[in-house]
């Protein structure tokens, strides 16, 4: 079956533009009037278009300037969060508390649920028994959220979920949720490495040896 193009192959990124060339398949151009208007009419949801023009602020205001630890803090800021939620993976709690010294520091109030919280056994939930051979106890996203959602934070902040658990730690936190770490347990916590390797030492690895 042919693939189908979308953004990724696209070779102008002319988008941002209005006289500019695009390719046959863009986005843009083929665009329905009806998901536009659809997405349009979502940013006056809830707290919708308050989240959208703090993100751009905070983006203008620290542009190529400040990390990304004072870029969630600003933006907190800018919301009136003022309890931050830490949904942080048991193999990053140092850098969960360090997180959290830096947010007292300067003013917020810090609340962590770990990703090991009430210890249940991977098994006891259906979960193949071969996979407590690296750990018994599941991790357990869904009552992070709902521990986090019990302490009504105004914003939570995920400190290096496994791949999978984030999604449903997304899906299940009542507050607005921002990254701070992506867990990569082989890059040291840096997944972007992956791709900047991947036309070179990560080639065979990737599987584009041959592509």
């Amino acid at each position: 079956m042919e693939n189908e193009l979308s953004c990724v192959d696209c070779g102008t990124q002319n988008c941002k533009y209005k006289t500019r060339t695009f390719p046959e398949f863009c986005l843009t151009t083929h665009l329905d009037p009806e998901d536009m208007e659809w997405a349009l009419e979502r940013y006056d949801e809830d707290r919708n278009h308050e989240i959208m023009v703090a993100s751009a602020e905070v983006e203008y205001e620290g542009y190529c300037r400040l990390t990304r630890v004072e870029e969630i803090m600003k933006f907190a800021r800018k919301i009136n969060a003022h309890k931050i939620g830490i949904a942080n993976c048991i193999g990053l709690v140092n850098e969960a508390r360090i997180f959290a010294r830096i947010l007292r520091a300067n003013g917020f109030e810090p609340y962590s649920v770990i990703c090991k919280v009430a210890g249940k056994a991977k098994s006891s939930i259906g979960i193949p028994k071969e996979c407590e051979n690296i750990g018994a106890a599941m991790c357990n996203p869904i009552l992070q959220a709902r521990l986090l959602n019990n302490a009504h934070t105004d914003l939570n902040v995920v400190i290096g979920l496994c791949v999978g658990h984030d999604s449903l730690f997304y899906k299940y936190s009542d507050a607005y949720v921002t990254t701070l770490v992506t867990k990569d347990r082989v890059t040291g916590n840096n997944p972007a490495a992956a791709l900047y390797t991947a036309n070179s030492y990560y080639r065979k690895k990737l599987g584009l040896a041959d592509k």
